[in-house]
Parts: C-alpha cells; structure tokens; sequence
C-alpha cells in the first residue's frame, strides 16, 4: 500500500475494519482450565480460565465492535498449533449460512472453531511433532492471514475503513518462528496497521509486545480474567480516531530480545553475521543462513558500547541490556 495515497482512501468518520486473532490451541486452554479449577478449589483468585468461558467475552466484542457503526467489518481468525484459518467474516452476509440473527450467529462461529481445532490436530505430524514444539501457537500465519485480508480490501475497493489488528493470544511464544512474525510486524509498520495485543496467558509476551510498540498498538495483559470483556470493550472497541482522547494502558517495558537461528531460543547475549544479520548463541565458522565463512575476531564488537564501524569483523558480538 502506498503510504502517501493512504488518506485519502480511508472513510472521513470512524469506521473500522477489525482483524481478531484467536488463540485455538487445545492444549494450552486444556491446561489453562486445569489451573483454573485448581485455584478455585484452593480459594485463590485465577488468573486462567477455560476456553468456553473465553468465547462468553470474545463474541460480544465481536457484536459490540458491529454495534459501534454499522459500516463497520470484524473478521475472526483462529490460530492453532499446525495451522490458522479464518472463521468468521461479518462482510459474508452475517457469516456464511448462518443468517442475520445473532444466536445462528454464534452457533455458526462454535461449529466452525470445533471443525477447525479438529482440522488443525488432523494437520499435525503426529504426538513428537506436538511435543517438541510445545503449546506455542501459530501466530506468524495468523498474522500473515490477517496482514493478505486487510490488503485484499485496500485493492478492491474505492474506500475502505481504518484497519487494524487485535490478537487475544495465550499460549507462549515460539522463538522458531522470530523471523516470520518480525517480518509480519515490520509489514503491518509499512502499511500503517496497529497490532493491539490482549495477553492472557501466565507470562508476557515478547511477540506481542514489540509488535504494539512498533505498529503503534495497544499492549495489554489483564490481571483478572473474569472480566476479560470489560478490559476489551473499554481498551480495544474504540476505533482509531476516538483512541487520541483517551488514556489507554501502556507496558512498563518492552522486551526487544531476540531469538537465535540455530537453536531457535530467546537470548541475552549472542554472534551477527555482518552479511545477513543471522543471530546465533555461539560462535560458527559457517553462517547457516547466507553461507558466509565467518572469521573468528579476537575481539568482540559491542553495539552498546563500541564507537568503531558496526561491521569491522565478520562476526558481531551483541548483547542485549534491559532498560
């Protein structure tokens, strides 16, 4: 999209068109319901709750988003373990053959989230495959997904709403999948397209927050879940425009950590290649990713630190250090 053609194609008032990430994976929501049920036993407040209950908040997002303007569009996505795909789109005539009514609605979007977590464990490579990703979802697809939609409308129509990103994540990141989902913000950063991001799992999520930060979204983490919709009614259902006179949450801190190429783990510390920007946890003396034979430089290169030229050797030495 063209960044300066922008503007001028975008309706004048505040309709909006909304691209809702939902986080599908059974086995982060089975042990999420789990936890939950334990910490009601023990009388203690849950900061967890099961999918079902998700859905009782996510569905009314999704009808107040509509209420807000009638011109406005919500498009539900699901992301899964193996796959992501696309659930509900309120510009299909009121979601396919479901009709206009808001409980054919509904029963339309729980038949297709049960046909799609069935779809996504059928895509699976068996149980060695699930274990040795872990219950991370997949959130590069999804964002991929939503990032093809948004551009689909800016081309085929004359005027399109003001669009933007919102992912209801809850599983962990995955660091195999760094260099997609960076790609995929730095695109949304081109087109001008706000990530706004609702955590709920137990930990934050480095993803999400660099994703906020630089797209200009809104990063939040509720600390009690059982009001999950009034966080998002009152954060997340004002459209752009509106969002100027507001107070909206920020985080106290963005993780900018990176996660390496070889064993795909988040680091402190770590070796760039000076060719392609390859990040590995230890010293090579091939870079996996261009082919470069990297020299060994017996002094490292600090980026921090260091006023010399950022790419003297051949392989970079870089640390990350938390404000």
């Amino acid at each position: 999209m063209n960044a300066a053609s922008a503007p001028s194609k975008l309706y004048s008032d505040d309709v909006s068109l909304i691209v809702v990430l939902l986080d599908a994976n059974p086995f982060f929501w089975a042990s999420s319901a789990a936890a939950a049920g334990d910490s009601a036993s023990s009388h203690h407040p849950t900061t967890t709750l099961p999918f079902s209950k998700l859905l009782n908040h996510v569905i009314p997002l999704l009808n107040s988003l509509l209420l807000l303007n009638q011109f406005n569009q919500v498009v539900l996505v699901a992301t899964g373990v193996n796959s992501c795909g696309y659930i509900y789109d309120s510009g299909d005539g009121g979601g396919g053959s479901a009709g206009g009514s808001v409980p054919a609605i509904c029963s339309e979007i729980l038949r297709r989230l049960e046909e799609f977590v069935v779809k996504d464990r059928l895509q699976g490579k068996g149980p060695d495959k699930v274990v040795a990703t872990g219950v991370s979802s997949l959130l590069s697809g999804s964002l991929s997904l939503a990032l093809c939609y948004i551009q689909r409308v800016f081309r085929s129509r004359a005027r399109h709403p003001q669009p933007r990103i919102l992912c209801l994540q809850g599983s962990p990141d995955g660091p195999e999948q760094y260099v997609a989902v960076m790609n995929a913000i730095f695109s949304a950063q081109r087109s001008m397209i706000p990530i706004d991001s609702c955590v709920m799992g137990v930990q934050h999520s480095a993803f999400l927050q660099q994703a906020s930060y630089i797209t200009g979204g809104v990063y939040l983490k509720p600390q009690q879940l059982d009001g999950l919709f009034q966080y998002l009614s009152a954060v997340f259902a004002t459209d752009l425009q509106s969002r100027n006179f507001l107070q909206l949450p920020k985080p106290a801190g963005v993780d900018f950590r990176a996660s390496c190429f070889c064993h795909k783990k988040t680091i402190d510390m770590g070796y760039v290649c000076s060719v392609c920007l390859s990040i590995f946890c230890k010293h090579h003396k091939k870079c996996s990713t261009c082919g470069l034979v990297l020299i060994y430089a017996n002094k490292f290169h600090s980026y921090s630190n260091s006023k010399r030229k950022p790419f003297k050797y051949d392989f970079c030495f870089f640390f990350y250090k938390p404000h």
